[in-house]
């Protein structure tokens, strides 16, 4: 129940006799609301949209291989047993730090490739993050998962669902605590999703105050981990790391993930506390592939190529366009001189 509310969602609806999961559904929203959101910010960042989509098409399918081998890999014993289970993705086990990490990881990569500049696109990558967080975890309440121990509190929830889970699945508690399947739990989807939303704002709000590139990401590390942290230690279906002290596994990456993130940011935000954040306007991808075949570099007389990262996303929209217009008449009439 929420309140009073008995809550027993259907996990899935049918298209021509196939399933099709809302769990997969909510995620792939997720995924778009997040990349809705990037677009919108991207240029506030140096970051040019068709450079923006090439690096999210890395960062999607390895963010949701990253999850499904992270999940794998702390559930060893059970996958070394059916090794075919691996690939049942359709079956659940997708660990949220797993994908950020193989996200990040090969999202860097990507951009390093593509000539993207990487910590501008990991600010950017942390906003979607957010986004798509806040919303996919309500994939886990059509699954009825990634619920807590029993509560009190008037929204704690209750489902056949969550009640079959806790009366035949080895749950994960903190000693001395006892679980009654009959009675409510913690919604810790709710409380994931609530807390991603509430960063996602306050990172908004302070985009146009960072001060130095990769400031966003680490705030988006500090802030979920210590989200993360707190929340876990509430779920009853932890992935455990040392069940005999019940070391939690997202507990300790959380951890290390505040404090190295908080270390960071301290060090950085001292270093560049007296020197403003300015933001390189991208070069669209014609002009790049332009630029690459020049004999020699051209000097753009008079171009405005920066922005301070405190100027509205109104400014960096049309210095963006005007800047990639005169790159490209410049290129046309050096073209010109030399026939």
């Amino acid at each position: 129940m929420l309140g009073n509310l008995t809550i027993d969602p259907p996990s899935y609806f049918t298209v021509f006799g196939f399933k099709i999961y809302f769990y997969g559904v909510i995620i792939a929203l997720g995924f778009i609301l997040g990349i809705v959101c990037c677009t919108r910010i991207c240029a506030r960042f140096g970051i040019k949209e068709d450079d923006m989509y090439d690096t999210i098409l890395v960062i999607i399918p390895t963010a949701i291989i990253g999850a499904r081998l992270y999940y794998v890999l702390f559930e060893l014993d059970r996958y070394l047993a059916n090794p075919a289970e691996i690939f049942a993705l359709r079956d659940g086990g997708l660990a949220i730090y797993g994908g950020v990490i193989g996200g990040f990881l090969f999202g860097g990569l990507a951009c390093k490739w593509r000539g993207v500049p990487v910590l501008p696109m990991f600010d950017l990558a942390g906003m979607g993050f957010l986004i798509g967080q806040g919303c996919g975890r309500w994939g886990n309440f059509f699954n009825q998962e990634a619920f807590g121990c029993n509560t009190t509190l008037p929204w704690g929830m209750f489902s056949e669902a969550t009640e079959d889970y806790l009366m035949g699945s080895t749950v994960t508690v903190p000693k001395g605590v006892t679980i009654d399947p009959a009675m409510p739990v913690h919604p810790t989807f709710l409380y994931e999703s609530i807390w991603c939303f509430v960063g996602f704002l306050l990172l908004f709000r302070y985009i146009k105050k960072r001060r130095f590139n990769g400031d966003i990401a680490l705030r988006y590390m500090i802030w979920y981990g210590a989200g993360r942290f707190w929340i876990e230690a509430l779920r009853t279906d932890s992935l455990m790391l040392v069940p005999s002290i019940g070391l939690r596994v997202s507990q300790l990456v959380a951890g290390i993930a505040v404090v190295a993130g908080l270390a960071v940011e301290i060090y950085f935000t001292h270093k560049f506390k007296d020197k403003p954040l300015m933001v390189e306007l991208a070069l669209n991808a014609d002009n790049k592939a332009a630029m690459k075949k020049l004999d020699g570099p051209i000097a753009f007389a008079g171009s405005k190529t920066q922005l301070l990262a405190s100027s509205p996303r109104k400014l960096f929209v049309e210095r963006t366009e005007a800047y990639n217009a005169e790159v490209k008449r410049t290129i046309a009439e050096s073209g010109k001189a030399e026939k």
